[in-house]
């Protein structure tokens, strides 16, 4: 079992922990106008990505040969590549073609979460919020649907890269999943609402 790490690297990652304190503060005074409506559509938008998210992430490890067991079941996958199934392992098993890929996959999957920010709602708290909020569901259920379908991360503790862009950046689950979960309760507690259209 892997020993608990606080911090993540490069440094700069860890500041990630103050995004939803800094957006509570600023979002409390006047709160935010979104309806439950739209915070039901954009999690529901961003279970369903993260679940694309994790399907990707398994089909490039079964195309580079690091998928044991991805020839049968799901419980083959799960049962013969849980124990070593280690995401910071891809960054020296992937061809720099693939590496490639994934920094623009990565970069699309921004302008969509930022795109239904977009279209959500009108104003650029709001849209933060959105963006935000959507980003947190998205990551949780990243891990969600690894986890469902190859048993993989084993547990919160478990080394991940969590992004590529602009350098990799490297913690363990507990970390983003902290995150996203801290930035869901700031979007709530500072939701108005004055306005409902559910």
């Amino acid at each position: 079992m892997n020993e608990f790490q606080l911090f993540a690297q490069p440094w700069w990652v860890n500041l990630l922990l103050g995004v939803p304190f800094i957006a509570l503060y600023l979002w409390k005074k006047e709160g935010l106008t979104i309806s439950k409506w739209t915070l039901i559509v954009s999690g529901l938008f961003g279970v369903a990505f993260g679940f694309v998210e994790a399907s990707v992430v398994i089909y490039l490890r079964a195309a580079v040969g690091l998928l044991p067991g991805h020839g049968g079941t799901l419980s083959d996958v799960a049962r013969l590549s849980a124990d070593i199934y280690q995401q910071a392992q891809i960054l020296s098993e992937l061809p720099r073609s693939l590496l490639a890929v994934e920094f623009f996959r990565e970069t699309a999957t921004m302008i969509m979460l930022l795109s239904v920010a977009l279209v959500a709602v009108k104003y650029l708290r709001e849209r933060w919020a959105i963006f935000l909020w959507t980003f947190a569901i998205w990551d949780i259920f990243y891990y969600v649907g690894l986890w469902a379908t190859v048993r993989w991360p084993s547990s919160l503790l478990t080394p991940d890269v969590l992004f590529l862009i602009p350098v990799p950046w490297f913690s363990q689950v507990w970390f983003p999943v902290l995150v996203s979960t801290l930035t869901m309760i700031a979007v709530i507690i500072a939701r108005k609402t004055a306005k409902k259209y559910f």
